[in-house]
């Protein structure tokens, strides 16, 4: 499940705070099943153009626990997308010093 779109699913418009208990709802059926998209470049939204940085922040209300955050930013976004993160890891760090890891 995606996490976004809050412009799209608002009565109350900017910051959103009607999504909120949607998206606890969403959370808390599936937090191993839940990343955050920008949803750039909005496609057919005909309302005024929102602030992505805002959109962004409303993840603090939507998932308060940091730990559970990172899940949504980072972990479960690599495991749905199949993204190695130990490899990219080393493999950047290599890069920026020169060592063979």
């Amino acid at each position: 499940m995606k996490l976004s779109g809050a412009y799209r699913n608002t009565v109350s418009g900017p910051p959103y705070a009607d999504a909120v208990p949607f998206v606890w709802r969403l959370h808390a059926a599936a937090p191993d099943r839940c990343v955050w998209g920008s949803d750039w470049p909005n496609v057919s939204h005909w309302g005024p153009m929102m602030n992505v940085g805002d959109l962004l922040d409303l993840l603090a209300d939507w998932v308060p626990d940091e730990v559970a955050r990172d899940r949504v930013f980072v972990e479960n976004a690599h495991r749905l997308y199949g993204f190695d993160m130990r490899g990219q890891l080393i493999d950047h760090l290599a890069n920026r010093t020169g060592l063979s890891l």
